[in-house]
């Protein structure tokens, strides 16, 4: 599973990195992680407002700060 966190580094896309981090810690899946912080990388995405979250190259949210609960629902999909 590749996981991205889209954002330029604000404290909301920090936040969610950290999150989508320990939620991976928790159900215990293999993931790779990647901070992506490159405006023209994100925009390809489509994502307008961040934080932005994409699992194996699908966007499952945007302009949204994620609770742990929402970000492991998201990643047992």
């Amino acid at each position: 599973m590749e996981i991205k966190v889209l954002g330029t580094g604000c404290t909301g896309c920090r936040t969610l990195y950290e999150t989508v981090t320990q939620a991976i810690a928790e159900l215990g899946i293999s993931a790779a992680i990647v901070k992506e912080e490159d405006i023209t990388e994100i925009l390809s995405y489509g994502v307008m407002t961040l934080p932005g979250l994409v699992v194996d190259g699908r966007v499952v949210s945007a302009g949204r700060k994620l609770s742990l609960a929402e970000v492991k629902e998201l990643l047992n999909r």
